[in-house]
């Protein structure tokens, strides 16, 4: 492949190339990335940037990890694909065999996908059909939390709608019942209270609740505490509804367990299916499952193949995929990946007084290895110049981030060193002496 200079990289991407989540007519040249290794990027001018948020929660052993790379290689030398219909593989059976071991009850099956929307449509999918094939016809509805993100497909986008994503599509979109996210002990009550009220009247008519466990993430890192989703879990239990746990961003390792829902079991809730996706691969391959009890799982089973699950993607477990999936989960029986986690946590839990104590910084929080808190700012709405002069900045200092509107989060990999995670919140005080009268308020480019 012929090596571009920065410029040739940026003229063919302007030319070519139409990125995610952004306004092309306004936006600002992207970083020229040519290069990755551990906690780093390097730019086609040999910059290095500390990848503070993991490339949108994915790199989660950092770029170009040997173990994972050289997996990889072994298979594709070995197989490289084969469809997934009335077809198996090692890889894929192996996979399966760890999730479902690694996963807490009552996880007993993987269905294979490509991303994490995709692993949402296939839960919801399997909510709907599970009802139809047991015989109730009524369970239509969909209950979610207010600001949830759950991906861009319509089924995802449906049960998000309210972070305000996906206004031009809000027509095609089928209802979902909104109920109130309990990030503190007055919404909590809030939130149970709307459940309840949904339940009670309604319970017939309820396939599931789709809710991500612990952190909300795109919609500004909001926390939930393990007893409160256990308490949502345990009602919807008692009245007929399945549970949906997306943990597309949260499992492997992101909130100090390997799947948050270890924490929500702790308190005697748990989910009947849960999607995965981000970290699965070591942010090598573009990857996701589905999990599912047992008996969600036997509700398809029949003399008639109208009730099995009709769905499946051309990559559906493929080979390279899972490979790096193995890989990446066997980095989790090394005693010093979960050191490193804790760790990083105990970093962010270091700087939570200074932050909590500074005049320009909101609501400072930590969970596992994420850490947030909202800059002070009249103009913080998604995609604002707020973010934007946010991003830029501590981008010219060496860090990549990427703001929720005012929102500031480090997500980091979890090879990060001390030293570079210390550095950077020694720039986060750099850029907070430059913030508030600089920012010119007005339309934004970019998204999420």
């Amino acid at each position: 492949m012929k090596q571009l200079t920065h410029t040739e990289l940026l003229e063919l991407d302007s030319q070519y190339c139409w990125h995610p989540f952004t306004q092309m007519q306004t936006a600002a040249p992207p970083l020229a990335v040519v290069r990755g290794e551990s906690e780093f990027l390097f730019d086609a001018q040999g910059h290095k940037y500390f990848d503070a948020v993991s490339s949108w929660w994915v790199n989660i052993h950092g770029h170009s990890n040997p173990a994972i790379a050289k997996a990889i290689a072994r298979q594709a030398l070995e197989l490289e694909h084969v469809m997934f219909a009335g077809v198996t593989h090692p890889p894929a059976v192996q996979l399966a065999e760890r999730l479902v071991k690694s996963a807490p009850a009552p996880m007993a099956k993987v269905f294979y996908s490509d991303n994490g929307s995709t692993a949402i449509e296939v839960a919801l999918k399997m909510a709907f059909q599970y009802w139809q094939n047991k015989g109730v016809t009524t369970k239509k509805r969909i209950i979610a939390l207010e600001g949830g993100y759950h991906g861009d497909t319509f089924g995802a986008m449906a049960t998000g709608k309210s972070s305000g994503f996906y206004d031009p599509f809000a027509p095609w979109l089928f209802q979902v019942d909104f109920i109130p996210i309990g990030v503190c002990a007055c919404t909590e009550e809030e939130t149970l209270a709307a459940l309840d009220q949904l339940l009670a009247n309604n319970a017939g008519d309820i396939a599931a609740l789709v809710l991500e466990p612990l952190i909300q993430g795109a919609s500004g890192m909001r926390f939930m505490r393990p007893a409160h989703v256990a308490e949502l879990c345990k009602r919807c239990e008692a009245a007929g509804v399945l549970v949906i746990f997306d943990e597309v961003f949260t499992a492997f390792g992101r909130t100090g367990t390997l799947f948050a829902a270890e924490q929500v079991a702790q308190f005697g809730g748990q989910a009947d299916i849960i999607c995965i996706s981000k970290g699965l691969t070591g942010g090598f391959m573009p990857m996701a499952a589905t999990l599912t009890s047992q008996a969600v799982y036997d509700a398809f089973l029949s003399d008639k193949v109208g009730n099995a699950l009709l769905h499946g993607h051309s990559y559906t477990a493929n080979p390279l995929g899972c490979a790096a999936a193995l890989a990446s989960l066997a980095l989790f029986d090394e005693e010093k990946t979960w050191a490193n986690i804790q760790r990083i946590e105990a970093t962010h839990q270091r700087w939570l007084p200074t932050l909590a104590c500074h005049p320009l910084i909101e609501n400072p929080r930590v969970c596992g290895t994420v850490a947030a808190f909202e800059l002070k700012s009249s103009h913080s709405q998604y995609g604002s110049s707020a973010s934007q002069w946010i991003r830029q900045t501590f981008l010219e200092l060496g860090i990549v981030v990427r703001p929720l509107g005012n929102t500031v989060y480090w997500v980091p990999p979890y090879c990060t060193t001390p030293e570079t995670l210390e550095n950077a919140y020694q720039t986060l005080m750099q850029v907070l002496k430059r913030w508030g009268s600089l920012i010119a308020p007005g339309p934004g480019s970019e998204l999420f």
